[in-house]
């Protein structure tokens, strides 16, 4: 009995290294890109996907589940924007076409002068900014739980907004922000800053849509925040595009933090979908 708790304890141990591994960066570090000092990570060989978290999350929380699946066939560049996780703030307030400018920016620090991106929620508005602002950046995109109009949501939510308070922030976003930043006045800077940024959201007019040359892939959960509806209609402003419409909630399809206790596998089939749009010639 002895020798078999031993075998389970020592196999359990290669596991937990395994994934502690395989889940490290070949690469962390801060480029100072347009008046911050922007955090990024790289994982991985071949071609450069770029990963644009949430609105209110670190690169762990958006998309630590799906890293090493990623990076097993690709060179994944995760960024931190303006004022989350390790990157720094600046004293302007935050908008989505900055944070594009700001991709942007770090990608030609980088060298790198085409990727493909995989945007989420925020991150994923995004990318749209940077499909029409850097267009030549961008190889392909995919588009997670994307809002590009203000009728893609709830009437309720704009009104949360309006009163949001750090308080009714998820506990696993306020505690994984603390984890890489023990900062609570910075904390603090983002959810305000993040919440001013949809206060004063703008539709993102239909003719810089149209325009989008790169071919796009939305993913999008039936029970999201946003309408599925709201999906369907920039799948058909697109020019080239497609729609995955997968069962579950908000950032459940990619592992996301906030729905880790619903025990969801969808990841296992949605980045194999994800993989077979960035690699289709």
């Amino acid at each position: 009995m002895k020798n078999k708790t031993t075998t389970a304890a020592l196999l359990l141990l290669l596991l937990t290294l395994l994934t502690t591994t395989s889940t490290m960066a070949q690469k962390q570090d801060h480029a100072s890109i347009n008046g911050i000092s922007m955090y990024y990570e790289i994982h991985g060989q071949g071609q450069p996907l770029v990963l644009i978290h949430g609105g209110g999350s670190t690169i762990e929380t958006t998309f630590g589940r799906v890293i090493p699946m990623l990076a097993q066939h690709r060179q994944v560049i995760a960024v931190e924007l303006q004022a989350h996780g390790r990157t720094s703030d600046r004293n302007t307030p935050e908008t989505f076409e900055q944070d594009a400018d700001d991709v942007a920016a770090l990608l030609q620090h980088l060298h790198i002068d085409q990727a493909d991106f995989l945007g989420f929620s925020n991150g994923a508005t995004t990318t749209l900014q940077i499909a029409i602002r850097h267009p030549k950046l961008v190889h392909k995109m995919v588009l997670g739980s994307v809002l590009f109009q203000r009728d893609g949501m709830p009437d309720w939510f704009w009104g949360f907004m309006q009163k949001a308070s750090l308080n009714e922030m998820p506990a696993p976003l306020r505690e994984a922000y603390l984890k890489v930043n023990p900062n609570p006045k910075g904390l603090q800077t983002m959810h305000d800053k993040d919440a001013q940024r949809m206060v004063h959201f703008k539709d993102i007019p239909v003719e810089q849509i149209k325009a989008i040359k790169a071919p796009a892939l939305i993913v999008h959960a039936d029970k999201d925040v946003i309408f599925p509806e709201h999906a369907l209609a920039l799948q058909k402003l697109l020019t080239s595009s497609s729609l995955a419409i997968i069962p579950g909630v908000h950032g459940e399809y990619i592992g996301e933090i906030t729905t880790l206790g619903t025990r969801s596998q969808q990841a296992n089939y949605v980045i194999p979908m994800i993989e077979q749009f960035l690699d289709k010639k």
